[in-house]
C-alpha cells in the first residue's frame, strides 16, 4: 500500500487493456471503434477490472457486462464510488450506456458484491441488470452467463 499521501499504486491490468489491447485489436481487426460498437465485460477478478475500465472510459463503452463479480477490495463500494464520482453522475455519458449486466450464483461468496454494486450503480442513475442463478463461482455458470449476455449487445 502507499504511504499517505503517496500515489496510487499502478493498476497495470487497467494500463495494458487501455494502452495496447485495445489499440492492437482495432489496429488488427476488422472492428467498429467507436462507443455504440464496443463492449465490454470480465468474470470474477476480470469483472472488478471490468468495471474500473469501463467506468473510467464510459464513454467509450456502450455495453458493460459482469459476471459473478463487483466492486471488490477491502474499502468496498464507498472508495470506488468516491473515485468515480464524477462519471457515475455525469448526465451525458450516461446516455450512452444501452447495458449494464451483472449475473451471479445463489451460492457464490461474491453475491454481496455483486447486489452491492448493482444498487450503487441504480442509486446514480444508471440502469443495470442483476440476474440471480443457480450454482456458485463455476466455469459453469460463466458459460451460461455468456450466452445470455452476448445476444443483448448491439441491439
Amino acid at each position: 500500500a502507499p504511504a499517505a499521501g503517496g500515489p496510487p499504486p499502478r493498476d497495470e491490468c487497467f494500463e495494458d487493456f487501455v494502452h495496447d489491447i485495445m489499440p492492437y485489436a482495432e489496429k488488427h481487426y476488422r472492428v467498429q471503434a467507436d462507443r455504440a460498437h464496443r463492449a465490454i465485460a470480465g468474470l470474477s477478478m476480470g469483472g472488478a477490472q471490468t468495471l474500473n475500465i469501463a467506468f473510467s472510459h464510459l464513454d467509450e463503452f456502450a455495453y458493460i457486462g459482469v459476471f459473478s463479480s463487483g466492486i471488490l477490495g477491502n474499502a468496498g463500494t464507498s472508495k470506488w464510488e468516491s473515485d468515480h464520482l464524477a462519471d457515475l453522475d455525469n448526465a451525458s455519458l450516461k446516455a450512452g450506456v444501452k447495458l449494464i449486466w451483472f449475473s451471479t450464483g445463489v451460492d457464490d461468496r461474491l453475491i454481496t458484491n455483486s447486489k452491492a454494486t448493482v444498487e450503487l450503480l441504480n442509486k446514480h442513475g444508471f440502469q443495470a441488470r442483476f440476474q440471480q442463478s443457480q450454482g456458485a463461482h463455476t466455469w459453469l455458470n460463466w458459460r451460461d452467463y455468456l450466452a445470455e449476455f452476448a445476444p443483448e449487445l448491439f441491439q
